[in-house]
Formats: structure tokens, C-alpha cells, sequence
């Protein structure tokens, strides 16, 4: 165990933030004064995880100049858990001989995340470079499409006949010594053909006499992951069952791999990350983005909503008339469409999480509609009555209140539905609601919002 492990990790202080800054500071002034030594040793005593956040706080030069002062020295712990940005950085800037060490150190699951960094060109060097087994391990692995379970299962694993006993299964596994993966929880039990059996879990084995036979202790497999699964319902399976670890079968149900609970929970957090940047129509910003690259990401999605503006903007310009003659419908048109929005917004991000979360199937999602209906309702009535009393007091009119009540109910019990319907219907025709949701929900929120507003005013106060 290396020295950065021996330290349990401890809650996270703004003083320890102080001090992570004053280390990148230090740091950053030892790789401009060439010190390889001081680097190395302050980069080592850090855990992984500390030591990449330090790293990362340097600028995108004295980033690369620090990585290619460690080179093979670069804790392989480090580099894995860099932000994928860095982690692109890193590589790009580490030797290929450095490389090579990186790679015969990691697990496959890692060592494949490591290529899938590299140019085409430089990984087919690399990938010949390295002894036939190994090379033919990776090249497995970067045969299935990203993010699949197959890019994330590693073939390290510890398999056994059912007519082994214990005894010979820890046998076994002491035998293989460093051969065995870093972390793994369950024996999996095959047959002949390597077909999976059963698992039995490390601590049944610990509690079980050695001449007992791994057919008498073996369990059903809980999931069985087929390697072209999408990871995200991989993550889905291991949030649902609770799971440390699932085997990975191919199409013949013979083993092939592991996936283990630490590549989830990167996933589970990938994920919802996405989905978050989704819901705004916008992509992270990594700490290696440059302006350029946050507009590009930005810029289309907010053309889109140009255009979606204009069309809410052609729709008050019908009732231009109608405004001219009552100017107090121009003060009080942002109260509708701010409620309105928000509410949308509100029943939008419960759907896309619900959907996410997979709990939005058969009758759920008719009673998912019923409460946002309710809650539409419910809330329409309170801000109605509220926006009403607000406005008769500011204007002394009273059919402009009853206008603007019923306008506003209507609104917030039209958003709430639109914003559990649309991403319903976005699943449906195979779109991610996610991403394509907002657009739709708060462009027809302020339709309608508007399109009630001035249409009830002008059929009410200007008859």
C-alpha cells in the first residue's frame, strides 16, 4: 500500500482549500524553476484524489510542463483520477516510454480509458509496443462502442469450476498474486465453456469451511450485463439492486469481464451532470475551455431560443392595439410569463429526473400527469387570487384583476402539464428529453401565457 493510502480521506475544509491553493502555487513556481524533486515529492504525498485537484489549479502551460517534468514518475493513481480534460492534457504530454509504464500498471477498464485519450496514430504505436496478450485485452475493449459496458468492464477477474473447493480457490488466488485485479468482491463460477454459473461473494468464501465445494455456496447472479449495454443503464442496475460489482457476458452468456462499483459511481455523477447541463441547453466548462470553445457550445442553443422568442414576440404583436389602449397589460405581461416559466421549469426538472431515473413507466406516468395537473391547479388558484389582489390594488381595476387571475391559472396549470408531457412525448419518439425539453416547454409557456393574457383583456376591457 502506498504511502497516500495509508491516510483515511477527512471532510473537506475551506482551510484545506487554502492550503490546496498554496501548494499549486507552490508547485507552479518549482516547475518553472525546474525543481523535478520538490514537484515529484509533493505531487506523491497527496492522496490520488488531492493531488489531482491540486494539479488541475494550475494554468494549462505549467499543467503540461509539470506533467512532462514527472513523466513515468506521475503516480498512475493520479493521472486516473484527473477530470477528463486533464487527463487529455496529461497524456498528450507524457513520453510514450512513460506511457507504456501507465498502461502495464492499470487495470484493463483504466488502461482502455487511457487510449481512448490518444490520437488513432499514436495508440496503434503504443498498442504494438506492448506484450501480445495485453495488446489483445485492449484492443477488446476499444472494439465496443463508448460508453457501453464493455469500455467500462476490465478483464481482470478471478473465475473458478464449480467443483473447485475453497481451499483451492484461495489457493489459486494467492498463486496468482499480482495477477489478481486490485479490486474485486465476488468469485465467479463458470463451466467448462466458461459460461457463468453463479457468484459467490469473497465474504462467504472467508466464512466457509475449505473442503466445502464453490457448487454448494455459489448464488444466482443478481444482473447479468450484456457488454453492449449502454452504461447508463448499467448504472441504473447497480443503483437499483444495490450492487458492488456485475459480471459482463457476451451473447452466448460466457464471461468476459467485471464492473465494479467505483466506475459507476463516476457514471452515476457523469450522468446526472449531463442531464443538469442538458436541462440549460449548455455544456460544462472544463478548466481547459477556452472562450471560443464555451461559445460554440453555447451559441446554437441559444439561437434556437432567438427564434422561439420571436415567435412568443409575434404573438403579443397581434394585440398590439390592445396594449397601446391598456398600458397597464405591458406592466403586468412579465408577472405571467415569469410564474408561467418557473412553474414549467419546476414540473420539467421533477420529469427529466423521474425519467432518469426510470420511474416514469406504464400507469406511473398517467399518475405523474394527474399530480401535475392537481399541482397546476392547486398553485393556479393561490397565485391567481394573490396576483389579482396585487394588481387591483396597484391599478384599482377590477376587470383587469378577474383578467389577470384567469391568466394566470390557465398559465400555471397549462405549464405544469407541458412540463411533464413534453419530455413524456420527447421519450416516446426516441429524443432525449433532457436536452430537447426546455426549448418546447418555455417557448409554449409563453405562448399561451401571452396568448390568454392579451386575449382575455382585449375581449373583456376593450368590448
Amino acid at each position: 500500500m502506498s504511502e497516500f493510502e495509508e491516510r483515511p480521506a477527512e471532510p473537506y475544509t475551506d482551510q484545506e482549500a487554502l492550503a490546496e491553493a498554496a501548494l499549486a502555487s507552490d508547485i507552479s513556481d518549482a516547475v518553472w524553476d525546474e525543481d523535478t524533486g520538490y514537484v515529484r515529492r509533493a505531487v506523491r504525498r497527496l492522496h490520488p484524489a488531492d493531488a489531482s485537484d491540486v494539479l488541475e489549479q494550475l494554468d494549462n502551460e505549467t499543467f503540461s510542463r509539470a506533467v512532462e517534468m514527472l513523466g513515468a514518475q506521475l503516480p498512475t493513481e493520479v493521472l486516473i483520477e484527473l477530470r477528463d480534460e486533464f487527463r487529455e492534457a496529461a497524456v498528450e504530454a507524457l513520453p510514450d516510454d512513460a506511457l507504456l509504464v501507465v498502461l502495464e500498471e492499470l487495470d484493463s477498464d483504466d488502461a482502455t480509458l487511457i487510449l481512448e485519450d490518444l490520437e488513432e496514430g499514436r495508440r496503434e504505436q503504443l498498442l504494438a509496443a506492448m506484450p501480445e496478450g495485453d495488446r489483445a485485452t485492449l484492443e477488446q475493449g476499444l472494439a465496443f462502442d463508448e460508453e457501453t459496458a464493455g469500455r467500462l468492464m476490465q478483464r481482470e477477474f478471478v473465475a473458478a469450476p464449480e467443483f473447485w473447493t475453497v481451499g483451492h480457490t484461495v489457493d489459486h488466488a494467492r498463486e496468482r498474486g499480482d495477477d489478481l485485479p486490485e479490486s474485486f468482491f465476488e468469485i465467479y463460477v463458470i463451466d467448462p465453456a466458461f459460461r457463468l454459473k453463479g457468484v459467490v461473494p469473497l465474504a462467504l468464501i472467508f466464512r466457509s469451511r475449505r473442503e466445502m465445494q464453490l457448487s454448494e455456496l455459489m448464488e444466482a447472479p443478481v444482473v447479468e450485463v450484456k457488454a453492449e449495454m449502454d452504461q447508463e443503464e448499467v448504472a441504473y442496475l447497480f443503483q437499483k439492486y444495490s450492487l458492488v460489482s456485475a459480471p459482463v457476458i457476451d451473447d452466448n452468456g460466457r464471461l468476459t469481464g467485471m464492473i465494479t462499483v467505483d466506475d459507476m459511481v463516476d457514471v452515476i455523477q457523469e450522468e446526472n451532470t449531463e442531464d443538469l447541463l442538458a436541462l440549460s441547453n449548455v455544456s460544462a466548462a472544463g478548466g481547459t475551455d477556452s472562450t471560443w470553445d464555451t461559445v460554440k457550445a453555447r451559441a446554437p442553443w441559444l439561437g434556437i431560443n432567438l427564434f422561439t422568442a420571436f415567435l412568443a414576440s409575434g404573438v403579443v404583436a397581434i394585440f398590439e392595439g390592445t396594449i397601446e389602449a391598456v398600458v397597464a397589460l405591458a406592466v403586468l405581461m412579465p408577472v405571467v410569463a415569469a410564474l408561467g416559466g418557473n412553474a414549467g421549469s419546476q414540473a420539467l426538472a421533477v420529469a427529466v429526473r423521474a425519467i432518469a431515473e426510470r420511474e416514469l413507466s406504464g400507469k406511473a406516468a398517467g399518475r405523474a400527469v394527474r399530480r401535475e395537473l392537481y399541482t397546476g391547479i392547486v398553485n393556479g388558484t393561490i397565485f391567481a387570487i394573490g396576483v389579482a389582489a396585487i394588481a387591483y390594488l396597484w391599478f384599482r381595476d377590477l376587470e383587469l384583476s378577474g383578467v389577470i387571475a384567469v391568466a394566470m391559472f390557465a398559465t400555471l396549470v397549462w405549464a405544469c402539464l407541458t412540463g411533464i408531457l413534453v419530455p413524456l412525448g420527447l421519450k416516446k419518439v426516441g429524443a432525449d428529453p433532457a436536452v430537447a425539453s426546455s426549448v418546447f416547454v418555455l417557448t409554449a409557456v409563453d405562448i399561451v401565457g401571452f396568448l390568454t393574457f392579451l386575449g382575455l383583456a382585449t375581449l373583456v376591457l376593450l368590448r
